[in-house]
């Protein structure tokens, strides 16, 4: 039985109890008394004024009271803070001097502290364990087979969130069932079929037809009831497929016995379903049909209305939280929806609630009419007056196709393109996002692409027809980007669906004043009394009208109800190399001196606190505490069994410690100018480190120069250099050890997240320390050779990254959950968090610049209604300690012919999602897979848009113009770092690259996939742009190719991280001496870095675009000037993918072999 959500709403009833603690009414501006709106005549002026409604949440400073559930040792004397045993490090003392605290002086220092349970034990959805064996390959990949049993054990410190004991390194990825939105089914049986389903295509995956003996819904909560991690549940066919098929695939699952199967899931980065069938065996691909049975419905007793309310029960987890699952009641899941009125209500219906007749004032207040259909479901939508406006091309029978007269107009993006003919496809400009084919009010609501994109602008009906187009479903999210800034507003009433938990958004359709149905399950909800009034307009009667109604983005400033804790302070922990190798790299520099500037525009309130920890071969604390003239060293030798030297002073309040830690930080790159130590003890330091964070949760900072060589989590090289320009397969590209997963798994559970800087000027073995930012929901930065004199321009990329890491906008204890249109399901994620139950994302933080990626299918045909809709809900707490729910909702047509479906593809969008996939396959399989499974996604897609053409000559390549830059785009993915084969490339370099491709969202991992190449000797005010008083010059884009480029000009490269400015040898001297400011060629010195500011036009002009370019960048890119004969043009031309290189194809090579294999 699924937790409880919170009681309904007591409309017309009692009075509320009075607020909680931290919570108050808004003070109103009138005389009005403070009480909901529920018994007031619509004449009378309402209480809520000022555009302030509802309770009002503020911060609270909880400092003065303990976590829940934490134990706080007895404070013990401590010989190390007593002014005899402490040591100040100043004065030149050495580091002999400083306090030593090992294993045997713990009873002398203090005794041993669990880490305080700061959160409730999470129990129901998170304490079940299942031990179970499959046949199947993990991940859809074929390569292996081998039979797969996780035992799964729970973590010490964080009950109830087990994770397996099955290595990092192990190829299984996560198995979870779908979860498509699905409301109870109609009539009086309580047993749903599953369907059968079949793929008919010889390319694609060879299912077997799949069926299931009907279900009790009493059976199905245990599809839902547990949380197993790596764990892999049996599948129907034990069949093995062959080696080289897709690299994606999905299949239905159930159980020996007919039963859906447990949820399971797994601190993975990509999460997938577990494949089932006779898959045929061909070329790699990266789509697979993509068909399970529907996801059984969760039966439990909800007595939640569509609001929260405070005095709702206790929440145990956050599934319960964030309010997912199926919470439909048995009553409303078995009774038959009226024939007569709900179905004729929803006919109908409209999108959005203007249509309504307007109800006389005597009638507002009265209850809705026929209430019970409220707790129906109601599955017919009507959005026909919003039907798709492509006319498609098989409307119309041949014998009429040459009637110019009947025939509809083609839409531009299906116009045929020649590849082969026509190779100049690359646009003047930045490629836009395709907007979707609605009409004006749906995409004047529609939600900002730059929040949330899709790879198919236009929704295929049915699996088949997906299948058919050989084209990826995904959505491409950046949820939590600080621009365009969306409204946040503060309801008292969080208004939601009673069965699928969808917020109110633009796309629900108003049957009246009173009923509102979901544009997900398309359920008839109650509209709360307190809805009906709008603080925008201060009038009553209009709910369509309300900020929740009118924004596709918002963020609601939640209750207590989204807590599962009093908001935890800002923590920032801070974990230092000052081994040999990072005191000689200079690194401590920049830091200390970026973090001096930065400390007043931490993101926090006057709670935040801060710590410092540093190691080399043992770890050393810093008290802090206030009242200390001086900081204090604590030093842990033993690193095999790490412990924290005192309970207090490691962490403490930034602004009563502010002295202190300013003192430390001036201090800290000279402390170990002397140091000879030459290990690093990184796992034994970061264990230390989330003992310390354990209590509160928080970020912590890890910066790292070499490969760890001590303690836990201790690595051995795995490099080999002379492989690292080989064509055969690349080796190590998965971690050699489970230790940073593990650990990752432990911050995870308590609420605290593990960001890496790697300044390696050797192999650090990137693949395994990248676990611990990978599965804590973490960032990784990475600085390859990093000296701050040998390499001046990463060390000024440090000093910006660090500049924007420190001040950029933060949440703390989030959670994300994206649901689908009824028949859309989700069913593998991409990007850095933990998989907390099948659809809810576990992000310890979530930061402005996170991109993720999801994957999807179709369970059920949507044939009955014109339009799809997708929502993501993003649960945090800010830094400023309120809880909000920032909202993403999208909206699509669906379409039933194939040519619509390319119509509608987003290229971008496209790559993106395909960039992510390779790199599963290539940790999981191969990188020659991977590789090969890129090259198929274009020529199968191509083969099938070819299909709908007639009386072509096949030796002709034809894209639809919306496609045309496709082979393009997987052509620069394929000589990228990530994926290249026959280029020296570095093994971390490589790892890295593709840690980028999971973690950046689409606008700035298209910079590093295909750069921007602009020429710029020659700019003028023509085409330009205003911005923020700049104007701002707009040069057309240029091919990469080095047949762009002359020796009289010069070019700007946009590679994301990176500018390349490459100046000709017979530049214009105008140009060097006005934006460079030397006067001829031989002048320009070989590391310029930076262009000066000169007070001409053209350095004006040059200047303003480099700077627009840059905009809101969180890759902070670092300008490099090249010339004919500096040592940095050999990646430059790198660039260049549309050139032929030792080991790839020219752009024109790649066409003839896109051909070629569509002509087989």
């Amino acid at each position: 039985m699924s937790a409880p959500g919170p009681p309904a709403a007591q409309h017309n009833g009692p009075a509320q109890p009075p607020p909680p603690h931290g919570y108050r009414i808004y003070p109103s501006a009138s005389s009005a008394p403070s009480a909901v709106c529920s018994q007031v005549p619509s004449k009378v002026t309402p209480p809520y004024t000022n555009h302030q409604y509802g309770i009002d949440y503020h911060s609270i400073n909880y400092a003065a009271a303990p976590p829940q559930n934490a134990h706080i040792p007895p404070f013990q004397t401590n010989p190390v803070n007593t002014n005899q045993g402490s040591h100040q490090f100043y004065h030149g003392l050495s580091q002999s001097d400083h306090v030593l605290v090992s294993r045997e002086q713990r009873q002398g220092v203090a005794p041993p502290v669990a880490p305080a349970q700061p959160y409730p034990a999470f129990t129901g959805a998170y304490n079940y364990s299942y031990s179970a064996t499959s046949s199947f390959t993990p991940q859809g990949f074929t390569t292996h087979s081998s039979h797969y049993s996780a035992p799964v054990t729970s973590s010490p410190l964080y009950h109830g969130v087990p994770y397996s004991s099955v290595p990092a390194s192990s190829q299984h990825g996560q198995v979870i069932p779908t979860h498509g939105l699905q409301t109870g089914t109609q009539g009086t049986n309580n047993t749903q079929r599953l369907p059968t389903i079949t793929h008919p295509h010889a390319l694609h995956q060879d299912l077997r037809s799949l069926s299931a003996p009907p279900v009790p819904v009493a059976d199905r909560q245990s599809a839902y009831d547990g949380v197993v991690q790596n764990q892999v549940v049996p599948s129907t066919n034990h069949q093995q497929s062959s080696a080289g098929s897709s690299v994606f695939a999905v299949a239905a699952q159930t159980s020996e016995i007919g039963r859906p199967s447990p949820v399971v899931s797994a601190p993975n980065s990509m999460v997938t379903y577990p494949p089932s069938g006779n898959q045929s065996s061909g070329s790699p691909s990266l789509l697979v049909p993509a068909h399970k049975p529907q996801p059984a419905v969760q039966q439990g007793v909800d007595e939640s209305s569509s609001t929260t309310s405070s005095a709702s029960s206790e929440p145990r987890n956050y599934d319960v939280l964030e309010g997912g699952g199926y919470t439909e009641t048995p009553a409303a899941a078995n009774v038959p929806a009226p024939v007569n009125a709900a179905a004729h209500s929803s006919r109908l219906s409209k999108p959005f609630g203007h249509g309504y007749p307007t109800l006389q004032p005597g009638y507002q207040n009265a209850a809705s009419p026929q209430s019970s259909q409220s707790s129906t479901p109601v599955h017919q939508p009507n959005y026909s007056q919003y039907a798709s406006h492509y006319g498609g091309m098989n409307q119309l029978p041949a014998s009429l196709a040459g009637l110019s007269l009947q025939q509809a107009p083609q839409p531009e993006s299906l116009r045929p393109v020649d590849l082969i003919q026509d190779r100049n496809v690359l646009p003047v400009s930045s490629l836009p996002p395709p907007p979707p084919n609605l009409n004006a009010d749906l995409k004047k609501l529609n939600c900002n692409p730059e929040f949330f994109r899709c790879t198919l602008t236009n929704i295929p009906q049915t699996q088949a027809l997906l299948n058919k187009a050989k084209l990826p479903l995904g959505l491409l999210l950046h949820p939590f980007k600080s621009k365009p800034r969306i409204p946040a507003i503060s309801p008292s009433t969080i208004v939601r669906c009673r069965s699928c938990r969808t917020y109110i958004n633009p796309f629900v359709s108003f049957i009246d004043q009173r009923r509102w149905k979901c544009n997900l399950c398309y359920r008839v909800n109650d509209v709360p009394e307190e809805f009906m009034y709008n603080p925008i307009t201060r009038s009553y009667g209009e709910p369509h009208k309300r900020p929740e109604v009118l924004n596709s983005s918002v963020e609601f400033i939640a209750s207590s109800d989204y807590m599962l804790r009093p908001p935890p302070p800002a923590v920032y922990l801070f974990v230092l190399d000052v081994s040999y190798n990072a005191v000689e790299s200079g690194y401590l520099q920049y830091f200390s001196q970026s973090l001096l500037d930065n400390l007043d525009k931490l993101r926090g309130d006057s709670r935040t606190k801060i710590g410092f920890i540093t190691f080399d071969s043992t770890v050393h604390f810093y008290s802090l505490q206030e009242g200390l003239s001086q900081p204090q060293m604590l030093i842990v030798s033993d690193v095999d069994e790490i412990f924290l030297p005192t309970p207090d002073g490691l962490l403490v309040n930034l602004h009563e410690s502010l002295e202190l830690i300013k003192d430390l930080l001036t201090a800290l790159p000279g402390m170990f100018t002397n140091t000879r130590e030459t290990h690093s003890a990184l796992g034994p330091a970061l264990q230390g480190a989330f003992k310390l964070m354990s209590p509160t949760g928080g970020r912590i900072s890890v910066f790292q120069t070499q490969l760890p060589s001590l303690g836990a989590g201790l690595l051995q090289s795995r490099e080999d250099p002379n492989q690292r320009s080989s064509l055969k397969g690349i080796q190590h590209l998965g971690p050699a050890t489970d230790f940073y997963k593990k650990l990752a798994l432990d911050c995870s559970g308590q609420q605290t997240a593990v960001d890496l800087f790697l300044l390696s000027s050797q192999y650090s073995d990137l693949a395994s320390l990248a676990c611990v930012s990978k599965y804590s929901a973490g960032c990784i930065y990475y600085y390859p050779s990093f000296h701050h004199k040998h390499t001046p321009a990463q060390a000024d990329k440090l000093k910006q990254d660090l500049d924007h890491y420190l001040t950029r906008k933060i949440g703390f204890e989030a959670v994300m959950r994206i649901r689908c249109t009824k028949g859309l399901s989700i069913h593998t994620f991409h990007g850095n968090f933990f998989v907390r139950s099948t659809d809810l994302l576990s992000l310890a933080n979530i930061n402005e610049d996170a991109g993720f990626a999801v994957q999807m299918s179709l369970d059920e045909s949507l044939t009955e209604t014109s339009l799809a809709c997708c929502q993501v809900a993003l649960l945090y707490t800010s830094s400023k300690g309120q809880r909000r729910i920032r909202v993403h909702t999208l909206c699509l047509p669906l379409v039933n012919s194939l040519p619509d479906v390319f119509a509608g593809a987003d290229v971008q969008a496209i790559t993106c999602l395909l960039a992510n996939m390779a790199v599963d396959r290539s940790i999981t399989s191969s990188l020659s897979d991977a590789r090969d499974a890129l090259v198929n996604a274009v020529v199968d897609s191509l083969s099938s848009y070819k299909s709908t053409l007639s009386n072509l000559q096949q030796s002709t390549l034809i894209a639809p113009n919306s496609l045309k830059l496709f082979p393009l785009y997987i052509l620069s993915l394929l000589k990228q770092k990530a994926f290249r084969t026959g280029t020296s490339t570095r093994l971390d370099d490589r790892v890295f690259a593709m840690c980028q491709m999971k973690y950046q969202p689409l606008f700035h991992l298209m910079k590093m996939i295909h750069p921007s190449f602009y020429r710029i000797d020659r700019l003028t005010d023509e085409g330009a742009i205003l911005v923020n008083d700049l104007v701002v010059p707009q040069p057309h884009l240029q091919h990469l190719s080095a047949e762009k480029l002359e020796r009289e000009g010069a070019f700007l490269m946009d590679a994301g991280s990176k500018f390349y400015l490459w100046v000709g040898r017979n530049c214009d001297t105008n140009f060097l001496n006005d934006v460079l400011g030397f006067p001829n060629y031989a002048s320009v010195p070989q590391k310029m870095t930076q262009i000066p500011e000169l007070d001409t036009v053209a350095s004006e002009r040059t200047r303003n675009f480099i700077s627009w370019l840059k905009r809101d960048s969180p890759l902070n890119p670092v300008l490099y000037v090249l010339k004919d004969d500096s040592a940095g043009k050999t990646e430059f031309f790198q660039h260049l993918i549309e050139d032929r290189s030792e080991a790839a194809f020219s752009y024109y090579e790649f066409l003839l072999h896109i051909q070629q294999q569509i002509c087989k």
